[in-house]
């Protein structure tokens, strides 16, 4: 089916999805500015930054771990919505609306990788999924920058407190 006929037919779409091993979203004839999803709403930031600090933290990297942050524009809103989806499935954060971290065994990330490109290879389109590896130190040093975020204070805890 060509990229024309076959974006715009919701069947066609879910039978590629599917075949990459990604679920598609259900039809709806919601507003979507009244009933958004809930896998395109961003969790607050402070939200988002405790389970990035969680992933950098709590446990020590293992040597069969990556470290990525995968990043996307894709133009469909349903292509985009079942990407999402299966990203956090996958163990994804999501620190932007189409930007996510990962830390996971070497294989999880080869699995992901592979489903995107297939999904991304299956119709014509002008869309792009970036996959960028990330060294374990450098998401200690990061700097984020937003309204009351104080990342310094929650990533170097303080052994005196001085009142």
């Amino acid at each position: 089916m060509a990229y024309d006929e076959g974006l715009h037919n919701p069947e066609w779409r879910a039978s590629i999805l599917k075949q990459a091993g990604i679920n598609y979203p259900e039809e709806t004839n919601a507003d979507p500015f009244i009933n958004q999803d809930r896998w395109e709403l961003l969790p607050l930031l402070k939200e988002r930054i405790q389970q990035i600090l969680h992933i950098i933290n709590d446990e020590p990297m293992k040597s069969t771990d990556v470290f990525s942050l995968i990043m996307y524009d894709i133009e469909d809103d349903k292509v985009r919505t079942a990407i999402s989806k299966y990203l956090i499935e996958k163990g994804c954060i999501r620190i932007q609306k189409s930007v996510y971290i990962l830390k996971a065994h070497h294989r999880v990330y080869k699995e992901i990788v592979r489903a995107l490109k297939e999904v991304q290879s299956s119709y014509d389109n002008q869309d792009s999924i970036i996959f960028v590896p990330v060294p374990p130190t450098v998401p200690g040093s990061m700097q984020i920058i937003g309204k009351e975020v104080h990342i310094d204070r929650l990533l170097n805890d303080p052994n005196v407190l001085f009142f």
